[in-house]
């Protein structure tokens, strides 16, 4: 490949991680064509996109980004796989794949642009966005059920004795 070609294609990978905090790698070695699209399909349905890189380009193109961490990292037959929404329903669905298809190998992962790689299973445990402000809205709403419960109990305690009075007579 020539010097100008190497170029365009950093400029492209450049681009195309421009903005993204987050991304995984993985190995596709040993996957044919048709599971490489069903891989594909079932990472588009979580807002993700899966990328073949060079690695030494893809180096290049992540230095001074905060996945650099994740393109020294590169080694072997890589694919980067960044998502738009959330990169941990992605990882949950290439968890799904790589039980599906014993070939594909997960390799590494960084989130928020943390210095520090983490498996990709890992990142697959975590929580994601939606369930996190499940949670929080829980925890926003309780302390509000509970006084709503102390208040309503003396009225449900003084209606039950009067229908028990109500009820003897």
């Amino acid at each position: 490949m020539s010097k100008r070609i190497k170029a365009m294609m950093t400029d492209v990978y450049r681009d195309m991680y421009a903005g993204a905090e987050a991304a995984c790698v993985i190995d596709l070695t040993g996957l044919d064509v048709k599971q490489q699209e069903t891989l594909r399909r079932s990472l588009r349905e979580t807002s993700a996109s899966l990328q073949v890189v060079k690695n030494s380009l893809a180096r290049a193109a992540l230095r001074d980004t905060p996945l650099e961490p994740l393109g020294n990292a590169l080694e072997g037959p890589c694919a980067i796989v960044v998502s738009s929404e959330s990169l941990i329903e992605a990882a949950k669905a290439l968890v799904a794949a790589a039980k599906e298809f014993d070939s594909l190998n997960l390799k590494h992962a960084i989130i928020d642009g943390d210095p520090d790689l983490i498996s990709v299973s890992d990142l697959a445990k975590m929580k994601g966005r939606l369930e996190l402000l499940g949670e929080l809205a829980m925890l926003i709403a309780s302390p509000g059920r509970a006084l709503a419960g102390c208040i309503s109990s003396p009225q449900s305690k003084l209606a039950g004795c009067l229908k028990a009075m109500a009820d003897r007579d």
